[in-house]
């Protein structure tokens, strides 16, 4: 991204050498984040240079994540750790590794990936959102009737809390979704959780959320850029699907990229060389912190702005 945004060859260079050093994840069948790990990265660098070893890397990738798959649940397994609490935990945040096999599917023709991809949103769909489109953070399913065991906020305040990240990766996943497919059910998820997301009244003025919506000490919580910059880029995105309500989307995400950029910015050539400050990992660690996420997704919607004001779409 930040070769994308400067079309500066030093970055271009930095960027090649650090995602070579993870090509060895491409089979590593013990982590849900294929899509975090090597979308973000081999990703990007396939759709902006076209090298035919990224493409390959990629699909190898998206051939491990698919191992994980439970049939009998409709759901990519999350976590292998903390097998005395969970039988099969799913977490809300593997909703943004099915854009990896969206891709997939589209490079291969297999509609094997296509097929897992759905049913795993349609599975997340049913289980983890309550009736105001609010998300538990971690499903824990029985492996072997698929039954819903737990229902759990892991990194949020408590269990039945409202972790802030958590709905913009719910949020950004079904925009995801509905790109990738013109489902009608996913669009609508999206857009419901949007509105519970932007309405909520403990949502602040400059839309960047506290870390949990539920956090009791609100307004003397920390904030979270990290999940500020995730529901900024999918408001950019959703705005183009709904013109009735695009310029309010496109307002909300407008309004989280300019307090970001005004209050929540680092020290310029200080911060350790990040670009955000504020962000909140979970409950018990990361509070207040910069975070590499936080990063790559306020790169990301100021790409994304840039794009749509320009050419009217914000698909990079």
């Amino acid at each position: 991204y930040m070769y994308e945004y400067t079309q500066d060859d030093f970055w271009k260079k930095q960027a090649q050498a650090f995602t070579a050093n993870i090509e060895d994840q491409k089979t590593n069948g013990g982590t849900h984040d294929m899509g975090f790990k090597m979308y973000c990265s081999f990703g990007n660098g396939y759709r902006l240079t076209n090298d035919a070893n990224y493409k390959d890397i990629l699909l190898e990738s998206a051939a491990t994540l698919i191992t994980r798959y439970k049939p009998t649940i409709g759901c990519i397994r999350s976590w292998d750790h903390s097998r005395d609490k969970w039988q099969c935990p799913v977490i809300i945040d593997n909703m943004m590794n099915l854009e990896l096999l969206y891709w997939a599917f589209k490079e291969t023709g297999d509609s094997v990936y296509y097929n897992i991809a759905n049913t795993h949103a349609r599975t997340t769909m049913k289980n983890h959102f309550r009736d105001n489109y609010s998300s538990y953070h971690v499903i824990d399913y029985d492996t072997i009737t698929g039954d819903v065991l737990h229902k759990h906020t892991h990194q949020g305040y408590n269990h039945e809390s409202a972790w802030s990240r958590g709905q913009a990766w719910g949020l950004y996943g079904y925009t995801m979704c509905y790109r990738e497919t013109k489902l009608p059910e996913f669009l609508s998820q999206a857009e419901n959780i949007a509105n519970y997301i932007f309405t909520n009244p403990t949502m602040p003025e400059d839309m960047v959320a506290y870390w949990d919506f539920d956090a009791p000490g609100i307004p003397n919580e920390p904030r979270d850029a990290s999940a500020a910059a995730v529901m900024a880029c999918a408001m950019y995105e959703l705005s183009m699907y709904n013109p009735e309500k695009a310029a309010l989307y496109k307002k909300w995400a407008d309004t989280i990229v300019e307090s970001l950029s005004k209050n929540y910015r680092a020290q310029l050539d200080g911060d350790r060389g990040f670009l955000l400050l504020h962000s909140t990992g979970a409950h018990n660690f990361e509070r207040d912190v910069p975070l590499v996420y936080a990063d790559y997704y306020f790169l990301e919607a100021l790409l994304k702005k840039a794009k749509l004001e320009k050419e009217g779409t914000a698909i990079l």
